[in-house]
């Protein structure tokens, strides 16, 4: 996933603001897993707009795409390498 400071470079380049108090937040080591959890995007979003404002709760969104776009298309090319692997290793 991408690091914290390419997170806070896309804010900037998107609002001006880096966010930084959000992207810290969900990418802290210890409890980023469950911060990524899709089932709470809701109450997250809720959250970063009472403490920070609207822009904050779609940064904090914006952030999660980000990251799930990452994680696919690492898995993808991982994929594609195996399967192009396979192909040559059968001869097809």
């Amino acid at each position: 996933m991408p690091e914290l400071n390419v997170h806070i470079q896309s804010s900037l380049n998107r609002t001006g603001k880096e966010y930084r108090e959000v992207h810290e937040w969900i990418d802290n080591p210890e409890t980023k897993y469950e911060r990524h959890d899709f089932a709470q995007v809701l109450e997250n979003a809720k959250m970063f707009t009472e403490l920070y404002g609207e822009g904050a709760a779609k940064e904090y969104v914006l952030h999660l795409v980000e990251d799930m776009h990452c994680r696919f298309n690492k898995v993808l090319g991982e994929h594609q390498k195996l399967h192009a692997d396979c192909l040559k290793y059968f001869g097809a």
